[in-house]
């Protein structure tokens, strides 16, 4: 079986992710693979259709044991259960049935004419996605046995959720023919996010809090990462009007809030974010074609997140990048994402970042 930090090096990793939130310490999340499974086990077989692969509960346990067999989690990186259902399962739960890849979700929109439509909340009597949702975490529950977190979905809020529900084109149009019915229907939203949250979070609640399934993060309390992609499609006054109200209450539910950054085109909205107290910390997410997050070029946007008071997380960084970019930007407040391509390279690793992590 794999290793399990619950029972032996959770508590130091505990420490130091509750460090990290409060932008004294520094985490490294660092991955690689095994060179040796374990004796019997076996990669399971991949069901014939996407559905299957991503909402059977046995499927989705034998593969998380295999995966977590696999993979060495080093440094403060934790065993953990995923029970993504694709990025914004939240969709799913109002309406708009998902359609899913190989590696993710989209989903087809339930509104067709916005003003008769009924008001957004979430009903689990007879919802076949909550079941799923249940189904996923209860498998996971049942795999990590206290052992390590059952992660918390990619729910997602806001403007992305509704532009789920709405269809993204639709939706931009509405900004400016329907502002009214937008801000009603993203107050519906923040509320049905809590419904499905609250109920999630106390199924899955561990050592005092909750871990989130993407960038390995867990918090001694509800913790979530939030998120508006939208944004890179609108402009900084609608930004403030039809997205930080809505995420700074949803924020203020919260006890630990990563906000997910994602592309260059979304930068111009990042002082407002930084002017919201209850977020905790940014993720940075180069799109497709920039340089990865450890590039150099990125070394001003994380020292520019750090002194608005957040603490801030690197993915998509190189194993050779992590020590430069420890360096250049400082240890304190930051957490790194990395894999490593070999067992050696990664002890090289451990070794290298030693003095950061353990300051």
């Amino acid at each position: 079986m794999h290793q399990m930090y619950a029972e032996s090096l959770w508590p130091e990793i505990r420490r130091k992710l509750v460090r990290w939130w409060r932008r004294e310490g520094f985490a490294l999340c660092l991955r690689w693979k095994r060179p040796q499974m374990p004796a019997g086990l076996t990669l399971p077989a991949v069901p014939g259709d996407f559905l299957q692969k991503w909402t059977d509960p046995a499927y989705r346990r034998a593969r998380a044991e295999y995966d977590l067999a696999a993979t060495f989690h080093a440094a403060e990186c934790f065993s953990h259960f995923d029970t993504n259902l694709g990025p914004g399962s939240l969709g799913a739960l109002l309406g708009a049935e998902p359609k899913f890849s190989k590696s993710t979700a989209w989903y087809a929109p339930c509104i067709a004419d916005p003003d008769p439509f009924p008001p957004l909340g979430l009903s689990t009597e007879g919802n076949r996605w909550w079941d799923v949702h249940v189904a996923l975490i209860d498998a996971g529950l049942s795999a990590a046995a206290g052992r390590y977190p059952v992660a918390m979905p990619d729910l997602i809020e806001g403007l992305d959720t509704l532009a789920a529900l709405r269809g993204t084109e639709a939706l931009l149009v509405d900004l400016l023919e329907r502002p009214a019915w937008v801000h009603r229907r993203l107050t519906e939203i923040n509320e049905a996010y809590f419904a499905a949250f609250d109920r999630l979070y106390e199924k899955i609640r561990f050592d005092g809090g909750n871990a989130f399934c993407v960038f390995m993060i867990w918090g001694p309390g509800r913790t979530a990462k939030v998120q508006c992609d939208l944004s890179c499609m609108i402009s900084p006054a609608m930004f403030s009007e039809f997205v930080v109200p809505y995420l700074t209450a949803q924020c203020h539910r919260l006890d630990y809030v990563l906000y997910h950054l994602d592309g260059t085109t979304a930068l111009q909205h990042l002082d407002a974010l930084l002017a919201i107290d209850a977020i905790g910390a940014v993720q940075w997410t180069p799109q497709a074609g920039q340089p990865g997050g450890g590039d150099k070029c990125w070394y001003d946007l994380y020292r520019r997140i750090k002194r608005a008071g957040k603490a801030v997380q690197a993915t998509g960084v190189k194993a050779e990048e992590v020590v430069p970019l420890v360096e250049a930007v400082e240890p304190g407040g930051l957490f790194i994402m990395t894999w490593a391509r070999s067992e050696d390279e990664g002890h090289k690793l451990l070794d290298a970042t030693a003095p950061y992590r353990d300051a």
